[in-house]
């Protein structure tokens, strides 16, 4: 782990807000185009049900190995490592059949039109997570040596060639757009496993030829001397050399632990679509208008908070030791870590409250600029994304705290957090049914929203002990300047009064509008974090005179 772990992990919070920048624009490219071309029955068979089907096999069956696996990666017995990882396959093997089954027989059927595409959807699903699955090992590697370009650009090209497959069938013929669906699945899934694959049977031979050299010319092999691979079999089980046991008795505890808490963190994240999905709240032609509108709303969640989320996690992890209390480890690293989650915590809130304070006067020009006028003709689209503007400053707050939290807990803490986390679930379900009979699909959102505000809490608590006996307070960095809060509440009041006026004769005028006091909140931020801004300005210069 030669490279330096805090630069690696801002460097891959940067590509991958671009990479889900590139994603979403692709995918909201794509729904329009599924909805103009083949409705919005096909588009919520395939955005909530099947892709539900995918997030819950992929979760659960790598979640918890991947991250027991990403802690401490210096310290690794690789060989051990590897096999653990492996076990990935059988157990999406499993929960394929289990969910398939459940997915064919007990759910609510779809229209006979579609059944036949349906099934072989499921199918291919099934199958398209357990070849992505083959490539754990690899993505493990990836993280842990931080090969971010090379994550990025077959995230990249995997989304592309999925996108693409599925649009050159659906134009060739409208009527199988979810076999279509299916096919671009598995050859995408197949395309991303053998890049990985070729390129590491590519670098390994490479980096042993430079290392033999007495100078280094390449950043791409630099500071890799200790990269423990020295065949592509070695990313098979048992094919390293390993005089210890099979698998590694502290990590696959951890993994227990991770196990049972992905259960319960993929229930609250995919909560509302379970509830489409096992009870008759809502047709599939008003669960795709809400997709629409929920990933509209998660714009921000998805390109920004997501992003720094992951590699706050493996950044912590690596930072921060489990198990040891904060007195007794080292000063430096405590130090550094402290300040990172509390300007985390400062650029994640500043992010929200702005998101929050602009969505309210420019949901419904947004929705109209994307779906047009029959879009925004029943208010309840404008309502839904007014309502996410909140949960998006819960959501970013819960994001960095909770990836804090997951990052630095015991596995005592871990397991009892589990038992929370599942009464969390319990509360969440019930609350988004009843709300969701009761208010529609806003219900779904407050339910979440109620969900947030519970595990932050919860965080909240967990950080301010872990602190309490140090000089350190890195939830301070939840507090905004009276400055930034002035111009947001003048940026408020502004912006609706042109929503008033000018929204429906010309919209333009209150779009340059909003872009002015959006310009001047973004300036007040700024000379708010000067200081900030100074130390990620020097670390771009030190970079470039690197290059």
């Amino acid at each position: 782990m030669g490279r330096n772990i805090l630069e690696s992990s801002l460097k891959y919070a940067s590509f991958s807000i671009i990479f889900q920048v590139l994603f979403r624009c692709i995918t909201f490219v794509l729904n329009a185009f599924i909805v103009r071309t083949l409705g919005h029955e096909v588009l919520g068979i395939m955005n909530v049900r099947l892709l539900l089907l995918e997030s819950t096999i992929l979760f659960l069956s790598k979640e918890p190995l991947l991250k027991a696996c990403l802690t401490n990666t210096k310290s690794h017995n690789w060989a051990q490592v590897i096999n653990l990882i492996w076990l990935s396959i059988p157990i999406a093997f499993l929960l394929s059949i289990c969910l398939v089954y459940i997915w064919l027989n007990v759910l609510s059927p779809v229209d006979d039109i579609f059944l036949e595409q349906y099934k072989w959807g499921c199918y291919s699903i099934a199958l398209s997570c357990i070849i992505e699955q083959c490539t754990q090992s690899i993505v493990l590697v990836v993280q842990s040596f931080c090969f971010v370009k090379l994550k990025i650009i077959l995230d990249t090209i995997y989304i592309l060639v999925r996108t693409f497959i599925f649009v050159c069938l659906v134009m060739y013929n409208p009527y199988s757009a979810i076999g279509a669906f299916a096919i671009a699945q598995i050859i995408s899934a197949i395309i991303l496993g053998i890049s990985y694959f070729v390129f590491f049977a590519w670098y390994i031979p490479n980096l042993k030829m430079h290392n033999k050299k007495e100078q280094t010319n390449s950043q791409l092999f630099d500071d890799m001397k200790d990269f423990p691979f020295r065949s592509i079999l070695d990313f098979f089980p048992g094919m390293m050399k390993n005089e210890n046991n099979m698998l590694n008795k502290e990590l696959c505890v951890l993994t227990m632990s991770f196990t049972r808490q992905s259960l319960v963190k993929q229930i609250l994240t995919e909560g509302e679509k379970y509830v489409m999905t096992i009870s008759p709240v809502m047709t599939f032609t008003q669960q795709s208008m809400y997709d629409i509108v929920n990933n509209l709303g998660s714009l921000a969640a998805r390109f920004i908070f997501r992003p720094i989320e992951e590699s706050a996690y493996f950044y912590f992890t690596q930072m921060v030791q489990r198990d040891v209390p904060v007195k007794n480890q080292n000063k430096e690293s405590i130090s550094e870590s402290a300040l990172v989650l509390k300007q985390l915590c400062n650029v994640i809130i500043s992010f929200g409250l702005v998101i929050f304070v602009f969505g309210q006067s420019y949901s419904y020009t947004l929705l109209y600029l994307y779906g047009g006028q029959n879009l925004v003709n029943n208010m309840l689209p404008v309502t839904l994304l007014k309502f996410h503007c909140f949960a998006i400053i819960l959501l970013a707050i819960n994001g960095v705290t909770e990836g804090f939290v997951f990052a630095t807990m015991s596995n005592k803490q871990l397991d009892r957090y589990n038992y929370v986390m599942v009464l969390f679930s319990v509360i969440f379900l019930i609350i988004s049914y009843v709300l969701t009979i009761l208010l529609g699909p806003v219900g779904f959102i407050i339910a979440n929203c109620i969900n947030m505000l519970s595990r932050i809490t919860h965080s909240f608590h967990y950080i301010r002990n872990m602190y309490r006996n140090s000089p350190y307070k890195p939830l301070d960095g939840l507090r905004p300047s009276w400055k930034f809060i002035s111009v947001l509440l003048i940026s408020s009041y502004c912006t609706k009064l042109s929503e008033g006026s000018f929204l429906r004769t010309s919209i333009f005028a209150h779009i340059f509008i909003g872009a002015i006091f959006f310009f001047l909140t973004i300036v007040v931020w700024s000379l708010d974090n000067k200081e900030l801004l100074k130390i990620g300005y020097d670390k771009y210069k030190r970079k470039q005179l690197k290059k």
